[in-house]
């Protein structure tokens, strides 16, 4: 006797199969819909699809569909991923909503973890009790972008929304993070800025425009060498810049003097000692002297490093 397969054409009539085609076809679709959005789909996409209310219930009883906000599902599963988390959290929130404040920073690698509730700024979302909505009557269309395919707050506008949640150095941290990305420009900041009235917030800000010449800092180290320089007197350098073939900290090109930053978190390892004295004897070579400062001595004894500083640069000033 021969043996049918369970999903054989035979065991069905052509009403059943054509009606398996067409589940199939709109099961595509829908996959389709999801891909691009982090596998989440709202009940109005779903509705323009075809599908009735009663389609859709019957897809989340079998799992099909998985009920993430109001009128957002997720497809075929339950995400793990937190960008799918984020693109469903923006979509419950409707037309013109967009990812903000602490959970942009995270989008934009300003901070490194996803914390709940998710935060959103919408213009008219109703009440979202596992999110953090916020009301926003400066938002515009130019503080909106879209990243990793999620609606959110541009990095300027994201600056500004958590500036009065970081300290000075955190702060100067994420201004440099995103210029190092690519994702800020100043350019783009002055533009907000400019829209907004002066604040503490906005004046904290607008610190960071004072010198557009200056290349953005790669540690925290060099945020806070820069503001020793700053309170000591010491004159305004080049950062991160190349040197006689070489990458340095800090250059004062005047006197001719590079001053390379060394924290218990860099520089280390035998390799990266030869490499470090290798490119001091090269700079030697062009006339260039190195003097290395730590972040022990700048944190526990500025006074004393500042006054060597000043010293070792008299002794190259030009024409000295």
């Amino acid at each position: 006797m021969k043996n049918l397969s369970p999903s054989s054409d035979i065991h069905h009539t052509p009403f059943q199969s054509a009606r398996r085609v067409v589940l199939e076809t709109i099961d595509s679709a829908i996959a389709a819909l999801a891909t691009p959005q982090h596998g989440v789909v709202t009940r109005e996409q779903l509705l323009a699809l075809g599908l009735t209310d009663g389609a859709i219930l019957y897809r989340t009883r079998i799992g099909r569909l998985h009920r993430l906000y109001r009128g957002v599902y997720a497809v075929g599963h339950y995400p793990v991923s937190p960008l799918a988390h984020a693109m469903a959290a923006v979509l419950a929130c409707g037309a013109g909503a967009a990812l903000s404040h602490g959970s942009a920073a995270t989008l934009w690698g300003v901070t490194a973890h996803w914390r709940s509730p998710l935060e959103v700024t919408a213009g008219s979302a109703r009440r979202r009790p596992q999110l953090h909505l916020h009301r926003s009557s400066t938002l515009t269309s130019r503080d909106i972008t879209v990243h990793f395919g999620i609606t959110v707050t541009s990095p300027a506008r994201t600056l500004l929304d958590i500036a009065e949640r970081l300290g000075d150095v955190a702060l100067a941290r994420a201004v440099n993070d995103l210029r190092h990305a690519r994702f800020l420009w100043l350019a783009d900041l002055a533009e907000l800025l400019a829209r907004h009235p002066q604040t503490r917030t906005t004046n904290r800000l607008r610190k960071f425009l004072a010198h557009p010449e200056r290349a953005p800092t790669r540690s925290e180290l060099e945020d806070a060498f820069l503001r020793f320089l700053e309170r000591y007197g010491l004159p305004e350098p080049i950062i991160n810049t190349r040197v006689a073939g070489h990458e340095v900290d800090v250059l004062f090109p005047a006197h001719r003097l590079v001053v390379e930053l060394d924290g218990y978190d860099f520089h280390d390892g035998r390799e990266q000692f030869e490499i470090d004295r290798d490119r001091d004897a090269d700079l030697l070579t062009a006339g260039i002297a190195t003097v290395r400062v730590t972040s022990e001595r700048v944190k526990l004894k500025p006074a004393r490093e500042a006054a060597r500083l000043h010293a070792i640069l008299a002794s190259r000033a030009p024409g000295g």
